[in-house]
């Protein structure tokens, strides 16, 4: 392989590895969301 399409491998497996990381890395950092009751006739009246 020519030098020229050997650094071109290696720049393009680079930055989709990156990039993947990165967006891997934030959909684990998300925060969770507490989800909202949609079932509010269910719940337990106070009293």
């Amino acid at each position: 392989m020519e030098t020229p399409a050997l650094i071109l491998v290696i720049v393009v497996w680079s930055s989709v590895t990156l990039i993947t990381g990165y967006f891997f890395w934030k959909v684990l950092s998300i925060p969770n969301h507490s989800e909202p009751d949609s079932f509010q006739e269910n719940d337990e009246l106070e009293k």
